[in-house]
């Protein structure tokens, strides 16, 4: 055939198959469409195109040979019918009519199939792990099928991080039944993927990770910075320890290094940071403990120091959340025998705050209860904002707060908290 002579042909072709983009066209197309991307391609089915105004009621008259009086509500098309009319007027079938007016046609049969072996594939390399005998970790391979993270693990080519996660999640088991000391969490990233950055925040093998710590220790998926260190921590794990601190006051110690130099801050009366390196790496043991006093706003604390100086009672600072370094320091503080007492901000945050101290700590409410709130109260106050916590320690005192609806921050009763701390 000369070549102007297939041009021509061609662009009849063309022509031919973009009548078939009119609006007349449109809803009968798509119908055909979601039924061939369902069925991976089934011509059997029937297609219907509802309540159909006259343009489309001709334009399937045409295809179909069949009269359709005005006013019907439906129209039924045979897709085998609608795929021989499309091939002989244009010389080409129904799928690729739709693949030139569109984008290429799915087939969904297959496709979940495909994730279908994918998830099992990477549950079952998942469950050869010895780790499979344990409540926790089956508890994290089910939330991950049921929440859709193992169809989006399959669909990104990431489940190769299930892999890995199973890894980091034995060595931490294994470390942890030795009761090993903390490693860096860049040196576990190193050990299990070669990548020191791979358990970053952010990245999707943090991510399943934390998830899983989470249940081996029955807590609730972290939310903050400070959350997922503390998680990190409490499995062995250390993520920054210098940036993690918490402030102390007259808080002695027996230890080379860190106890000495907290032992020399307290017979001075001068304020005191430990750093998390610096607990993990020089451990103490807190010498005649007794009760401990938290606070939330280091104001306080610089006051007790001014004002009363080495004569102040043992006084540890959270600087608002609690730190990993606070963690442990409060729990070596428990474990030398000691206990807390816990006084922070009357507001949301505040209260929230509160119940993790007093929950996990076993701490005691410091001037923290329904009468401490009514008798600091004004109406001047701070407007209270945010998502009301309960107050289990003191029921009645969440009520309190919401009905006079006002923040009594911890500077401002800041009298009475120093008679206790002389």
């Amino acid at each position: 055939m000369p070549h102007e002579d297939a041009t021509k042909v061609a662009q009849d072709v063309v022509r031919k198959l973009k009548r078939y983009a009119g609006p007349e066209y449109k809803s009968l197309l798509n119908a055909a469409r979601k039924s061939l991307e369902s069925t991976g391609g089934d011509l059997t089915r029937t297609v219907t195109v509802k309540t159909p105004d006259d343009r489309e009621r001709r334009a399937i008259i045409g295809i179909t040979g069949q009269y359709r009086p005005e006013g019907v509500s439906v129209l039924a098309v045979r897709l085998e019918v609608l795929d021989q009319a499309i091939r002989e007027d244009t010389g080409y079938g129904l799928t690729y009519l739709l693949e030139t007016l569109g984008p290429s046609l799915k087939n969904r049969p297959a496709e979940r199939h495909r994730l279908a072996m994918g998830r099992e594939a990477a549950v079952r390399s998942a469950e050869d792990s010895f780790l499979s005998e344990k409540g926790w970790f089956q508890s994290w391979l089910a939330e991950l099928a049921a929440d859709g993270t193992l169809t989006r693990l399959v669909n990104s080519a990431e489940t190769g991080q299930l892999g890995h996660a199973t890894r980091v999640l034995e060595w931490v088991q294994q470390r942890n039944e030795l009761k090993a000391a903390p490693a860096q969490l860049a040196e576990l990233a190193a050990t299990i993927t070669g990548d020191t950055k791979a358990l970053n925040h952010g990245t999707t093998l943090a991510t399943l990770v934390l998830r899983a710590l989470a249940f081996r220790l029955g807590a609730d998926r972290p939310k903050t910075t400070e959350e997922r260190r503390d998680l990190w921590d409490r499995n062995g794990v250390i993520v920054d320890d210098l940036a993690s601190r918490v402030l102390v006051l007259n808080l002695a110690a027996d230890g080379d290094g860190l106890g000495e130099w907290l032992t020399s801050a307290k017979a001075h009366g001068m304020p005191f940071y430990v750093t998390l390196h610096q607990l993990v790496t020089m451990p103490v043991t807190i010498t005649q403990p007794g009760r401990v006093y938290v606070c939330e706003n280091p104001a306080v604390l610089r006051r007790a120091a001014a004002e009363l100086g080495a004569a102040a009672r043992p006084l540890i600072c959270t600087e608002g959340q609690p730190s990993t370094a606070f963690h442990r320091l409060a729990a070596a503080i428990m474990k030398a025998g000691g206990a807390l007492s816990y006084h922070g901000d009357f507001d949301w945050p505040g209260v929230a705050i509160a119940t993790s101290i007093i929950t996990r700590h076993r701490a005691q409410p410091w001037r923290f209860g329904a009468t401490d709130y009514e008798g600091a109260v004004s109406e001047g106050a701070v407007k209270l904002v945010g998502t009301p916590q309960p107050t289990p320690w003191d029921p009645s005192l969440a009520g309190l707060m919401s009905a006079h609806g006002r923040a009594v921050y911890e500077e401002s009763v800041a009298d009475r908290l120093m008679s206790d701390l002389a």
